[in-house]
């Protein structure tokens, strides 16, 4: 699996998922540009962005050709659907799916350049299987395993795959909330049919594979990296 001065964008590279990904990949020699509004603690390019204002006039300095982008920001806004405003559902899809469309658009000429390129999305395990109070995040979740269907039709004539993943909660700083205390990280490890919740690792895993060559046959897919929790009793 070869990733030797192949260019990728990671948005969100300054945690979690992110972060293990641009770590993985900067080891087998990629290089590695981050977008986001920290700057990850690895040896790499930043481009200072925020999904929820997007200013993509900062990816003016990235090379000609980009054999992948992944999209990881993403949100966890739960309440019960009368508590939720207009303003949540609204940021949640700024930050999920616009954002994601926003970088897609701004960078596609660059993919196609690569001749094999590969874009990685983030939907949820909540998509797939029914869970209260998570109507704002699986709604905007669910628009982008249409998107990622759609584009992997459109670019497939460009050589470009696109891909999801859907993973369940994993221990990342966005999930902190949920995992603030032993009794909480017991009661969700419970839920899930392997006996625990995701680390960053399991799912950067999945990402490098689909941006590598190995991956390269696989388009238009959503992949379900979430401890049996989609599918098994």
């Amino acid at each position: 699996m070869s990733f030797q001065n192949k260019n990728f964008l990671i948005v969100g590279a300054s945690s979690g998922i992110g972060f293990s990904l641009a770590q993985t990949l900067i080891e087998q020699g990629a290089n590695v540009f981050s977008a986001s509004r920290t700057q990850p603690n690895l040896a790499l390019k930043h481009f200072t962005w925020d999904a929820s204002i997007p200013d993509n006039q900062v990816f003016s300095d990235l090379p000609t050709t980009l054999d992948g982008i992944v999209y990881c920001p993403g949100t966890i806004n739960l309440k019960p659907f009368n508590r939720l405003t207009n303003e949540d559902f609204q940021k949640d899809f700024q930050i999920n799916v616009l954002g994601a469309i926003n970088v897609i658009q701004t960078n596609l000429n660059r993919l196609k350049l690569a001749g094999n390129a590969s874009i990685v999305l983030f939907s949820t395990v909540a998509v797939q299987t029914g869970m209260g109070f998570h109507a704002s995040v699986a709604a905007s979740k669910g628009a982008i395993e249409g998107l990622a269907k759609s584009l992997a039709a459109e670019f497939s004539v460009s050589k470009i795959r696109v891909n999801a993943i859907a993973p369940s909660l994993t221990d990342t700083p966005l999930a902190k909330m949920l995992l603030s205390s032993p009794e909480k990280i017991e009661a969700s490890n419970k839920r899930h049919p392997l006996g625990r919740v995701g680390k960053s690792e399991d799912i950067a895993s999945m990402a490098k594979f689909l941006l590598s060559e190995e991956g390269s046959w696989i388009t238009g897919q959503i992949f379900h990296i979430d401890g049996g929790m989609g599918t098994l009793k």
